[in-house]
């Protein structure tokens, strides 16, 4: 059974039809990368499987409990039970200033309140020593370099034991030297069977990690492929033309 069910997705702004009839699924422990030109729908896409924008039609559902099931959506009970299982990591960040990274990173499971400060501190320690910044504990993000920044807003992220991690463009506000780093956390998640939707412009990535390619362009999925196929053997040209531009 697939953990993510996409049926008909529909989502407009005004008369900018910005998804149309997206349909696809993935498998727990899959990573899927999203590419796509700017403009293509592909973080509308993830924002709307998250409740972070309303869609106009169509259907999600995630480990077999519907977000929104034929354009209508779940009771708010329901939709903060599915959307629990996602964690999402933005382009910019988004940590709060005033807050250190330890902070931070416990202040939504301290909202919860369903475990101890304890096990919260451990789980932030244990998280901080996994993206490599175990000394920044008390460090505030202005004193982080945009790498440290990205780290600790997937540290955050898994905070909450998401069963689904979303990434929007998470290296493109990155200098290329810091843009590594964060790569790494994200490939050493893929290895230890994370479940990751990856929208992202970095095609060496998509290659080396993702189980599956989707190309998407004018709101549409083009093309989805396996990497090793999607990259030797494009089978559509708005695809092969899109390659061409971005492999560099």
């Amino acid at each position: 059974m697939a953990l993510i069910e996409v049926t008909g997705l529909k989502k407009s702004f005004g008369t900018n039809e910005v998804l149309k009839q997206i349909s696809f699924s993935m498998n727990k422990n899959e990573v899927v990368a999203i590419i796509g030109p700017s403009g293509s729908g592909k973080s509308t896409l993830l924002r709307s499987l998250v409740n972070l924008e309303q869609i106009d039609g169509g259907s999600v559902q995630i480990d077999n409990d519907f977000l929104v099931k034929d354009g209508v959506y779940a009771k708010p009970a329901e939709i903060k039970e599915v959307t629990s299982k996602m964690g999402m990591v933005f382009q910019h960040f988004n940590l709060f200033p005033h807050l250190t990274v330890k902070q931070n990173l416990e202040m939504a499971p301290s909202l919860r309140k369903t475990e101890s400060a304890s096990e919260i501190e451990k789980r932030s320690k244990d998280l901080l020593q996994k993206v490599g910044l175990s000394e920044k504990a008390n460090a505030y993000p202005s004193n982080l370099s945009g790498g440290q920044k990205q780290r600790v807003a997937i540290a955050r992220a898994l905070m909450l034991n998401p069963d689904i991690l979303l990434f929007d463009e998470p290296t493109s506000a990155l200098d290329p030297e810091l843009t590594g780093e964060v790569l790494k956390v994200m490939k050493d998640l893929a290895e230890e069977s994370m479940t990751m939707i990856v929208v992202t412009h970095e095609m060496g990535f998509a290659r080396e990690v993702a189980d599956r390619v989707v190309f998407m362009d004018g709101g549409e999925i083009i093309e989805s492929n396996n990497p090793s196929e999607f990259f030797s053997n494009p089978q559509h040209d708005r695809t092969k033309l899109f390659l061409q531009k971005n492999l560099k």
